[in-house]
This record gives C-alpha cells, sequence and structure tokens, in this order.
C-alpha cells in the first residue's frame, strides 16, 4: 500500500475511533474491506485521491466473480462510501466518487434460531461431568469454562466480544446484572440469572484452585492471547465440538446463534421488542426487527386462539 493511501486509511480509521466510538473489532473490520479496494486501485496504478466512480464500479464488479455475497458486497460499498465521504470532507480531495453508488437490495432476515429444546440440550451436555473428580484438571476446567460462558450468553444475550473480556468482577458482584460497555462506548445493564451466575463461581473457583496465577487476570476468561483473554475463535470452536457431540446443527451453532435464541425466545415469552433491544444494546430498534416474525406468530396464535369468531374458539351450535 503506498504510504499516501496508508496514511488516509489511519486517519480514516482514527476518526471512526474518535468521533464514532467505534471498537477495535469495528476498525479491523474497516480496515480489511478497504484495503482489499486500495489494493485493487493501485494495481491499476490508482489510489484513493485519484479514484473515479468508474474505478470504485469497476471494483465492485470484481466481488461477484470472487464469490462474495450480496451481504459482503454491501458491506464494501459502505465502507468505502464512508471513507470517500472523509476523505472530501476532511479535504483530501475535492470530490466524492462514491456519493451516487447504491448497495445491492437485500432483505434483512430473521436468523435461524435454535428452540428451547435445543439450548436445553446444548447446556445439558456441557455441564456434563463438570463434578467428575476423576477427569484430569485441565479438562474439568475447559469443561467449567465453556458451561459458564455458555449459560451467560444465553442469560445475557452479550456480543461475543463482551462476553469474552469480561472483566473478573463479573463473577463476585452481588448486583443482579452486568454492567456492559458495548459497541460505541454505550453502557447498559442486562441481568444476570442464577444458573449463570453458579456456573461463573464454580469456574471462577476451579481455576483459581487450579491455575492460580492465571486466575490473576483482570480477565474473567484469561487465556495466552495477545487480548489476554479467551478470543472469539477459540469459543467457537470449542461450540461447533459441543454442538456436534449434542447432536445439534455443528455448522449453524456459532456464538451469535445464542444471542439469537435469547432474543427470539424472550418475545416468544411475551416480552416487549423495546426491552429486547435494550438488553441486545442495539442503537436502532430497526436492528432489532429482524426479531418481529416471531411477534408475527406470537400474534397470529393470539388471534386463533382468542378471537370470538376463530375457528379455535367458536363454540359447536
Amino acid at each position: 500500500m503506498k504510504a499516501g493511501a496508508a496514511r488516509q486509511l489511519d486517519a480514516f480509521l482514527d476518526m471512526l475511533a474518535a468521533e464514532r466510538g467505534a471498537a477495535r473489532n469495528t476498525q479491523d473490520a474497516y480496515r480489511r474491506d478497504l484495503s482489499d479496494y486500495i489494493a485493487h486501485l493501485s494495481a491499476g496504478g490508482g489510489d484513493p485521491g485519484g479514484a473515479t466512480t468508474e474505478d470504485v464500479r469497476a471494483y465492485l464488479a470484481s466481488l461477484e466473480p470472487r464469490g462474495m455475497s450480496a451481504a459482503t458486497v454491501a458491506r464494501r460499498i459502505s465502507a468505502i462510501r464512508q471513507f470517500h465521504k472523509f476523505l472530501y470532507v476532511d479535504r483530501h480531495r475535492g470530490d466524492d466518487p462514491a456519493a451516487s453508488l447504491e448497495g445491492p437490495r437485500r432483505r434483512r432476515s430473521a436468523p435461524g434460531v435454535f428452540s428451547t429444546a435445543e439450548i436445553d440440550r446444548l447446556l445439558t451436555v456441557a455441564s456434563e461431568g463438570l463434578d467428575d473428580e476423576t477427569r484430569p484438571v485441565g479438562e474439568r476446567l475447559r469443561v467449567a469454562r465453556l458451561y459458564a460462558l455458555l449459560e451467560t450468553l444465553y442469560a445475557t444475550g452479550l456480543r461475543v466480544s463482551e462476553l469474552v473480556s469480561l472483566p473478573k468482577s463479573a463473577a463476585h458482584s452481588r448486583d443482579p446484572f452486568l454492567t456492559i460497555r458495548g459497541k460505541g462506548g454505550r453502557e447498559r445493564l442486562t441481568p444476570l440469572t442464577d444458573r449463570a451466575r453458579r456456573a461463573l463461581l464454580a469456574y471462577r473457583k476451579l481455576l483459581e484452585a487450579t491455575a492460580p496465577g492465571r486466575a490473576g487476570s483482570n480477565f474473567l476468561f484469561p487465556a495466552d492471547s495477545d487480548s489476554g483473554h479467551l478470543t472469539r475463535q477459540a469459543f467457537a470452536r470449542d461450540l461447533k465440538a459441543l454442538a456436534s457431540a449434542a447432536g445439534l446443527r455443528a455448522a449453524d451453532m456459532r456464538p451469535h446463534a445464542l444471542r439469537h435464541a435469547f432474543a427470539s425466545h424472550l418475545l416468544q415469552n411475551g416480552a416487549d421488542l423495546r426491552v429486547v433491544q435494550e438488553l441486545l444494546g442495539h442503537a436502532d430498534i430497526s436492528t432489532t426487527q429482524i426479531y418481529t416474525h416471531v411477534l408475527d406468530e406470537r400474534m397470529r396464535a393470539m388471534v386463533r386462539d382468542l378471537h370470538p369468531l376463530s375457528e379455535a374458539t367458536e363454540k359447536p351450535r
């Protein structure tokens, strides 16, 4: 990457962090997308400062043959539009070649959701052998950690990045909720169930007894990683292996699937959409509305079961 383009990209990412409170994961995603775009321009002898609308369109046209989905293309378009708008507003160039771009229209679909019975099965299998003192200590610790992660995730609906980076104080707090600093630095409270709290305490007790050095970390789930805590990737691998052992769809089982299950199951049981929005940490209600299929199903069931002229409630004459 040319020095000038690298400086422009760094300035854009600095702006995202300073003005929008973008988290490190968000900045990394923008860097990956925009580095690919800049590399494409560079291959043709160009750079962001001199790119034309035709150059941008040519790059976007190259994405589909590379097997990228409409969702990925839409994300790249959004990143490029924001990048070029920044370059224009910050006077790195005198025009905005991406201003007229339109992304591929895509319908936001509701996520596939595991049923309550499936999540219960997952948690049951995860807890197997927790109290078996004949198992190797390292194995017991991994089981206790994974079970604590799952109980906490399903109880709170946290983003996986929020979950793995929780402070160790979360396990010992007497408050019935966690204080979470989410996207954009926004804080929110999320309740913690008794089951999740017991799982966290059991895991921490075992960690402190068997690995006191690691237990001294400030993180709830410490690990030998650059961040100092369990990585999202390591958690995702353990979760897929557990799903397979539980006879569930391992290909569909990701940490985010439990966040989806948390939201969908709350709505199925009568929770208000605005409350779920707050618990998930969504800044905009439209983001939470991907779950309205659950509300639609519930309303249809209510009409079917409660309306006086419904066949389900009509009395024989």
